[in-house]
């Protein structure tokens, strides 16, 4: 169930990739060939550029496969590693949790200052909403990593050794 969740997670990330890497296409197509622009091409491609990003995060904490510098853990022993293992995924929970917070109040702000698009004056609260639920996503996917890194105790949290893929 929670495989499939997470694969929901990637297809929504990668189909906001696509359309960012469409739109980005077309605009830069339709400007040089017949010198027109999308209206909000712009507007449009950065809000979802940052869904992306924050969608993003909810994949790579949960798998694990974001950036780390593991050279202190690679010459410790087991239970070293995994008490390591076990304060990142921690202070990650800790990090993201605050974003999340700060971000929904950017919603809400965004939301009540009624912030529009240039050309179309379209709503921009529904894009940093959107971002925000992959950010609310990546506080419950770490949770639950942390929670089944628990239950499997003899085993690592990174990627690549873990059961947590």
């Amino acid at each position: 169930m929670l495989d499939r969740a997470i694969d929901v997670v990637e297809k929504v990330a990668g189909t906001f990739l696509a359309l960012v890497t469409a739109l980005t296409f077309v605009s830069v197509i339709l400007r040089y060939v017949f010198s027109w622009s999308i209206p909000d091409s712009f507007d449009v491609g950065r809000y979802l550029m940052g869904i992306i990003i924050f969608w993003g995060i909810a994949v790579a904490s949960f798998r694990g496969d974001h950036i780390s510098v593991s050279l202190l853990w690679s010459v410790v022993g087991p239970r070293a590693q995994r008490a390591i293992d076990l304060f990142a995924a921690l202070v990650t929970l800790v990090c993201l949790a605050f974003f999340t917070w700060m971000v929904a109040t950017q919603v809400l702000n965004v939301w009540r200052s009624n912030v529009l698009t240039m050309d179309l004056n379209l709503p921009v609260w529904p894009y940093y909403l959107v971002a925000w639920l992959g950010l609310a996503l990546a506080v419950l996917l770490i949770f639950v990593r942390i929670a089944r890194y628990g239950l499997h105790r003899g085993e690592e949290l990174q990627a690549g050794g873990s059961t947590l893929d």
